[in-house]
């Protein structure tokens, strides 16, 4: 009985072991080969840093058997001898839609009125589709396969670029012979996230930046939730996720701010991305570096903008003409930093742009060896098949290069690209190498002709005396065909000739520009040199312009360090009840207000003369929207879950511009596209620093409420979002404290929960540890929002804008609810018709703390004269005036320990003005945070000499590039885009 199983079993072996051989075989005469192909006399790059100098490659059944310098060859072993070419692994694209269609939004699509989920049985959103493999979609394709062979690729890696979670994807090599069973290397070799919505479906959610990282959080708590078997439906695209768990995860993120976010999003949940960056990682290095993250990196480096027209020049930011300058430098300073990454075809407009760019990075430094890994072994580790690609050792597919020389020398011939045993010819080794200098004879005169450039790209130039003709030249199969124009005469030369003896010389017949057909010789008179390419790449070198920290105009050199300051002779303006103090003296050290008093001893401090002028704190504006990537999440009439905080944008220029204003602190507000917006971020204004690094430490927690027109939707007629009415608003609020409450309650009583980000951020306010700042305009909508507030037992912190504040002030009083409003903004808009310039002097007569804010970037950056108009509206005070814009927003922001006078103790953000801060004269000289100034009166001065050089060097460069016929692109005027509570993404 056993041996009968036995043999059943090596029946059943047998058959599974040959599962195809019962296929019928209607190709005609054929049979397998099983026969051994050896490559000799080669130079072999088994790995970037294993070489084999005159080695053999011996492969067979497209997989090698064996690699080295004494290699047994078997008798029945066709023979390849490459006596001084060179082998390398076929390159690896980790990264790319290779036969797979991605979808394109249809027309007219925009923004969509859609707010709930089309799918039954899916995840509640339909950005989220973790549930598509890639293979259902793939269909081989051979034009694309060819040309990325043509560039050195044997692999690529691709999935279905569309979508936050975008479900599996595809490895495949480009193997034009074999069916998608034997070159589909994995067919889920990964599961792929991006930070973009997809085209197909019209779901309005998330509609911003910070919407998709939220989505993205809580699409990941579902998961665990879901994994725990507490949930009674069934979702398929959970199940996905959870089963794909333990492959790799790669993650579109585009550029170094979204590298950062999205490694944040994986660091939260055990999860170690794969990044695909945007280029510009080498201005974020230390944080990129920081991340630990493995990275698949875009050389789609811009080109240079066409600055011929002076006019249109100034349109362009020194930012991006920096951008031009530096993008090539990413993969070198990548390497330098020891971070990991591969490289991609990705964003490129078509993969034959590839060699070129890769070339532009190793004229800005980048090392080849490095080059080869991130285009062999990283790849293939990344992908995790290492056992299988990116490297010749022996059991690997045979996917390798036969080249004429180093991959990456720029007169180096790609001859063939072997992928999986099968030969794909790019250029014939048989081609003779026909570049050097000649002299030939036609018509009666006599021309000598240079032929360089590469095999696949020859270049031809004729010249006549010392007169150069336009020419083109074309060279297949050893025969050449080219013509030259003389410019002057328009008469044009075309030739057909043949290469002879080895390529010393070609003959063939040439027409004369009258017609007459005659026959000629071209004698080669000096050969190829390498000094002349390398003299070529000498020539190549480029002039980098400086990183600066941020990397825009009016970055620094060097990030300012703190500093210990004694300021001689001030007129201090405290915002504490000591009032305004005539010839003062502050000291500042170790970032902090140490003394305050006159003669102080300046001891080892940096002593700053400020005699006739005057000493502030730093102004804190408590509603701003600059330094943010985006600041409405409409898609909800909720979006508690999302945070200003995911998507600070510390390059933003308006930072700096407000320091010039005096400004050292701002709260990032949500904007008013919804009821319950997000949360917001409070910031210092420390200009040169990272996102992570402008943010308060210990921050209190603020969120963003909304009444009135825009919540409303009073002006979207064709989105009919709930609440369409002010009726409504209140009840969506009372549904949602119900649902907190609810919420929180099963969470303290220890019981099973699903983690909602939504309802986590509504408990908070319930229990007292998120405070609301609410944009708010009618009373009858302020009077709704306090009674709903201690209906549930917690109190408004802030109404901001609050124009009608004036009218229920001894409400508001009672109810403890503080203003941050405009000095003179009225009847913008229907709801602010009752508003009056004499608000805020009326409410602070009230009691209540009052702040004048900005909402506006331009505002911003001049609120120290906002606040003087509440002197002359409504009669406050100069220091009751000055601190609406220094200690008040302080309060209003539980910020008031730490910043909002100049008071011993408190943290060193103050403003020395040359003149009265209140008036429209005065200037911010210095603005200082804690100790380090980062705004200078002078300094600024010499920054905008410094910008003004700038642009003209690198107006003149792009000229040249221009010139040496180097691709350009025409300048696009930009729009300045400044956010305010009701922009929508």
């Amino acid at each position: 009985m056993r041996k009968a199983v036995l043999f059943i079993f090596f029946c059943f072996g047998m058959f599974v072991s040959n599962a195809q051989e019962y296929f019928p075989k209607n190709e005609g005469l054929k049979e397998d080969n099983n026969n051994y192909t050896a490559f000799t006399n080669a130079t072999i790059y088994v790995t970037p840093t294993q070489v084999i100098t005159n080695g053999t490659l011996l492969i067979q059944n497209g997989k090698v058997v064996n690699v080295g310098t004494s290699i047994t060859i078997p008798q029945n072993a066709v023979h390849i001898n490459l006596e001084g070419k060179h082998i390398y692994p076929s390159f690896i694209d980790p990264y790319t839609n290779f036969g797979i269609e991605t979808p394109k939004r249809k027309p007219g699509q925009g923004r969509s009125p859609q707010y709930e989920a089309s799918r039954d049985g899916f995840y509640w959103n339909d950005h989220i589709m973790p549930e598509q493999n890639g293979i259902d979609s793939f269909t081989y394709a051979k034009k694309d396969a060819e040309a990325l062979r043509k560039v050195g690729f044997g692999v690529v890696n691709t999935h279905l670029m569309d979508g936050i979670a975008r479900g599996t994807g595809v490895l495949v090599a480009l193997n034009d012979e074999n069916g998608d069973a034997e070159r589909i290397i994995e067919d889920a070799s990964g599961q792929y996230f991006s930070f973009s919505k997809s085209v197909k479906s019209k779901q309005s959610y998330p509609g911003s930046l910070m919407g998709a990282m939220a989505l993205l959080r809580q699409m990941y708590y579902d998961a665990d939730w879901y994994a725990k078997g507490k949930v009674a439906t069934k979702d398929r695209s959970l199940e996905a996720l959870i089963t794909n768990k333990g492959i790799t995860s790669f993650f579109e993120a585009g550029d170094k701010g979204n590298d950062l976010r999205a490694d944040k999003i994986g660091d939260l949940f055990n999860i170690n991305y794969v990044i695909v960056g945007g280029g510009d990682e080498y201005e974020a290095i230390e944080s990129i570096k920081a991340t630990n993250a493995k990275y698949i990196i875009p050389i789609n480096f811009p080109e240079a903008y066409d600055v011929s027209n002076p006019y249109l020049a100034d349109y362009i930011s020194l930012e991006d003409m920096r951008t031009w300058n530096q993008a090539p430098l990413n993969p070198k300073v990548l390497s330098e930093n020891g971070v990991t990454f591969s490289l991609t075809t990705h964003d490129l407009k078509k993969p034959s742009e590839f060699s070129e760019q890769l070339q532009k990075a190793f004229t800005y430094g980048f090392d080849k060896t490095k080059a080869l890994e991130a285009l062999t072994t990283v790849p293939a580790e990344l992908l995790g098949k290492s056992d299988k690609i990116g490297s010749l050792q022996t059991g690997r597919y045979a996917n390798f290069l036969i080249t004429s020389g180093p991959v990456f020398d720029k007169e180096t011939t790609l001859y063939e690209n072997w992928v999986q045993g099968v030969k794909n010819v790019i250029h014939s080794k048989d081609q003779k190498d026909i570049r050097g200098e000649y002299a030939f004879a036609a018509g009666g005169k006599k021309y000598d002709a240079t032929i360089s450039g590469t095999a696949d790209k020859l270049k031809l130039e004729v010249k006549l005396d010392s007169v150069k003709y336009a020419s083109k030249i074309e060279y297949t199969e050893n025969w050449i065909t080219f013509s030259f124009t003389d410019e002057a005469s328009k008469e044009t030369h075309t030739a057909t000739a043949i290469i002879q003896k080895e390529g010393t010389y070609f003959s063939g017949k040439i027409i004369l520009p009258n017609g007459v057909e005659t026959t000629f010789t071209a004698t080669r008179t000096k050969d190829f040199s390498e000094e002349d390419t390398a003299s070529e790449e000498k020539n190549d070198t480029v002039e980098i312009v400086p990183i600066t920290y941020p990397n825009v105009g009016y970055g620094f050199s060097e990030k300012p360090k703190q500093q210990d300051l004694l300021f001689r002779n001030a007129t201090v303006w405290t915002s504490e009840t000591a009032g305004i103090l005539t010839e003062t003296d502050v000291l500042i050290k170790n970032g902090k207000i140490t003394k305050i008093g006159k003669n102080l001893n300046a001891g080892s401090a940096k002593m700053i003369d400020a005699t006739g002028k005057h000493l502030t704190a730093g102004i804190i504006d408590e509603h701003s929207h600059i330094a943010a990537l985006s600041i409405n999440e409409g898609g909800h009439n909720s979006s508690a879950e999302v945070s200003i905080a995911d998507v600070i944008d510390p390059e933003d220029v308006a930072i700096y511009r407000d320091l010039a204003g005096g400004v050292t602190s701002i709260q990032i507000l949500h904007g008013s596209a919804n009821p319950i917006g997000g949360q917001s971020a409070i910031i210092k204004l420390k200009w040169g620093e990272n996102a992570d690094g402008l943010l308060y430490s210990e921050s209190p927690k603020f969120i963003k409420f909304a009444l009135g027109e825009n919540v409303k939707q009073s002006n979207w007629q064709s989105f009919k979002r709930f609440p369409q009415t002010r009726m409504g608003v209140e009840q969506l609020y009372i549904n949602y404290f119900n649902r907190a409450k609810e919420y929180d309650t099963k969470k303290k009583s220890g019981q099973p929960f699903r983690y909602d980000e939504e309802m986590e951020v509504l408990a908070q306010i319930l229990n007292g540890e998120r405070f609301i700042s609410c944009h708010s305009y009618v009373q009858s909508e302020i009077n709704m929002l306090m009674k709903v507030a201690e209906k549930f037992n917690f109190r408004v912190n802030t109404f901001t804008h609050i124009l009608e504040g004036y009218k229920v002030a001894d409400k508001m009083k009672e109810h403890g609810v503080g203003a941050s409003t405009f000095s003179d903004w009225w009847a913008y808009k229907f709801e602010v018709n009752d508003a009056i310039p004499y608000n805020a002097a009326i409410m602070a007569s009230q009691g209540l703390t009052v702040a004048i804010n900005s909402d506006d970037a331009e505002m911003s950056r001049r609120l120290n004269q906002e606040a003087a108009k509440t002197v002359k509206y409504g009669g406050m005070t100069e220091e009751e005036a000055w601190k609406t814009v220094t200690i008040n927003p302080a309060k209003l922001l539980h910020l008031d320990k730490r910043v909002g006078s100049i008071k011993e103790g408190k943290d060193a953000d103050v403003v020395l003005w040359t003149d009265h801060p209140l008036s429209v004269y005065a200037k911010a000289e210095k603005t200082i945070i804690e100790g380090v100034v980062y705004f200078d009166l002078q300094q600024d001065a010499q920054k905008r000499m410094a910008i003004h050089l700038e642009r003209n060097k690198l107006q003149k460069m792009m000229l040249q590039e221009k010139e040496k016929g180097g691709k350009t692109k025409p300048p696009k005027r930009k729009e300045n885009k400044h956010f305010e509570c009701e922009t929508l993404n």
